[in-house]
């Protein structure tokens, strides 16, 4: 089986980034989740541009960026769901568990998963301030064999 990561981008489609965007409404307390807690850098921010505050955090050394921003007085997003969610594929067990370890230091507790196959291959998930699931798992989509653990407990 080949990797998913071994394929290239179509010919009529040369993407250079990607950035997923979603709205929130608790833009102080989300920013500091994941520029803080989490420690993704913050890669562009801005406050008032036409009624919009915002922020960009990204992951070092890679083309892949989350926008986050809030609009409206009150700012209205929809519901998390908890199929809703970042992924954030780790180097190895001991990157996951210092990952969990500081969530942990900040005040964060682990959520359970709706779906089994997270707890099952040993990640962890949080919620952010909006509700909004941050998975962490401790293999490399594409790369790695996804771990399975036998004992129901990550």
């Amino acid at each position: 089986m080949s990797s998913p990561l071994a394929h290239t981008w179509p010919e009529h489609l040369s993407v250079g980034a990607v950035r997923f965007a979603r709205p929130t409404a608790r833009f102080e307390a989300v920013r500091a989740f994941y520029r803080d807690d989490l420690g993704l850098p913050v890669l562009a921010e801005w406050r008032d541009h036409a009624d919009y505050d915002g922020v960009v955090l990204g992951l070092p050394g890679s083309p892949v960026h989350m926008e986050l921003t809030q609009h409206g007085d009150p700012p209205r997003i929809p519901a998390p769901h908890p199929e809703n969610q970042l992924v954030l594929y780790l180097a190895d067990q001991a990157a996951h568990d210092r990952a969990v370890a500081q969530l942990r230091s900040r005040g964060h507790r682990p959520v359970p998963a709706a779906n089994p196959y997270w707890p099952d291959r040993g990640a962890t998930l949080f919620q952010d301030p909006d509700g909004w699931h941050v998975v962490l798992a401790p293999w490399i989509f594409g790369r790695d064999q996804p771990p399975v653990v036998t004992d129901g407990s990550p």
